[in-house]
């Protein structure tokens, strides 16, 4: 079994978050404005529509895990593995599960936390883009929000109202993460857990700041309409060791 050393801490692998909340805004984005955002990756975005690529926000309360607690913000991008062609032909639905077929996977483009324990577990075992950063949750009321600043910036301000529940909760979903740092990059397998699904077209709220990553973000379109979002009250998560693709 695989083990780091972060901050005088033993981390065995695979890294396992027991209990999370997870909220997420799918967006629907110019292919060519994702492309060039993660140009550097050598990663391409997957077309979900012709001309089409899709992009996440998403915050998570993490309660309990082998890193400890602590708050995330992600900008993800639905990528396809390095050699994999995919030309959309069919619907959104049919051109996702298509990707999810050939191992389309989330590239994580930029990850601010607030705790320094998984700042430095997040850089040196998968090479994830964690920075350190205000992130203010606030998901006790029906509306969740998460308020992000860094270096005392505003980067955006995201509110989603929950949708209807989804069933089949608790089943367990495999999904490949893409990382890319010092030039490399990573595969990471990671597999999720769900429980307490809520779902529904739009549902989502952005104010964006001043902050260049809020620039970028202007650049793909936000703010606009979300695709869709969802919210899980109890998430568990299972992190492996990072390969290359």
């Amino acid at each position: 079994m695989a083990r780091h050393l972060i901050q005088g801490r033993e981390i065995a692998m695979p890294v396992r978050v027991r209990d999370a909340m997870v909220c997420g805004a799918s967006y629907l984005v110019r292919a060519d404005a994702a492309r060039a955002v993660i140009a550097y990756s050598h990663l391409d975005v997957a077309e979900v529509l012709p001309g089409k690529a899709l992009c996440t926000l998403m915050f998570a309360d993490y309660r309990d895990g082998d890193l400890g607690p602590y708050h995330e913000f992600g900008i993800a991008f639905l990528a396809r593995p390095p050699g994999a062609d995919h030309a959309p032909g069919g619907g959104l639905r049919a051109n996702l599960s298509e990707l999810r077929r050939t191992g389309a996977g989330a590239f994580v483009h930029w990850l601010p936390v607030d705790q320094g324990l998984t700042l430095e577990a997040g850089r040196t075992i998968w090479g994830f883009p964690k920075e350190l950063a205000d992130i203010d949750l606030r998901t006790s009321s029906p509306y969740k929000r998460c308020i992000l600043r860094k270096d005392g910036r505003l980067v955006l301000d995201l509110l989603i109202k929950p949708g209807v529940p989804v069933p089949g909760t608790g089943m367990m979903t495999a999904l490949d993460a893409y990382s890319h740092s010092d030039g490399v990059t990573r595969r990471i397998p990671w597999s999720m857990s769900p429980h307490g699904i809520r779902t529904r077209p739009g549902g989502a709220l952005i104010r964006l700041g001043n902050h260049p990553i809020a620039k970028e973000l202007s650049e793909l379109g936000l703010p606009k309409r979300a695709l869709a979002t969802a919210t899980v009250s109890h998430m568990a998560m299972t992190f492996n060791e990072a390969k290359e693709p």
